[in-house]
């Protein structure tokens, strides 16, 4: 059983910078993909970035990128989601993941382990 804890988020002005991490225990880190998602009120949980097991192969949602940037340190069973120029739409939930043996895949369905979550505000 893998335990995902989330941090870092809060309230940010447009055009600011946040850095999310995901601290990881209770499995092998590096046999794991990890994703961010995220969830604004009234919407469904939508993919935001993955990594692969290595941190070779990033994938990104069209709507971050250029901005947002996913790494993991292997060595901390940490994943860090680094947030720059952020917009009010930005505003969300954010929720790290785990996908057992994966990719870093685009789908919430293919992860096994979820964190509880961390609100990210942007204002106007």
């Amino acid at each position: 059983q893998v335990q995902l804890v989330e941090s870092g988020g809060g309230l940010v002005q447009a055009g600011g910078s946040l850095r999310l991490s995901c601290a990881a225990s209770g499995g092998i880190f590096s046999r794991y993909a990890m994703g961010w998602f995220r969830q604004a009120p009234g919407k469904e949980r939508e993919f935001v970035a993955a990594i692969s097991w290595s941190g070779g192969s990033t994938n990104y949602a069209d709507s971050v990128k250029g901005r947002f940037t996913i790494s993991r340190d292997n060595a901390k069973n940490t994943v860090y989601l680094q947030m720059n120029s952020l917009k009010p739409e930005d505003t969300a939930v954010y929720y790290c993941a785990a996908e057992r043996y994966g990719g870093g895949s685009y789908s919430s369905r293919s992860y096994d382990y979820w964190g509880q979550g961390t609100q990210v505000t942007v204002s106007s």
